[in-house]
């Protein structure tokens, strides 16, 4: 089964930056594959996320915000293997 994480970003974010790179081993870890989108070219996407940025999602699970729980994501991500 393929995981798809989606990472709402912005292109100026310093946080948004560090989640990408402390998600990187985790995602490779668990077969995931993270498509990052910027959160200000989509404007429900930018009403929806506005300060919670950077935010990490699987479907319509909202994962975390802000900082890499790698904690909480390692435990959802071993729970849909």
């Amino acid at each position: 089964m393929a995981i798809d994480l989606t990472l709402l970003s912005r292109s100026y974010c310093h946080l948004c930056h560090e989640m990408e790179v402390a998600l990187a081993p985790l995602a490779e870890e668990f077969g995931a594959s993270v498509t990052v989108l910027d959160v200000d070219s989509d404007p429900a996407l930018e009403a929806r996320y506005d300060q919670l940025v950077p935010a990490l999602l699987h479907g319509e699970a909202e994962l975390c915000h802000h900082f890499l729980d790698e904690p909480k994501v390692r435990e959802y991500l071993a729970g849909i293997r």
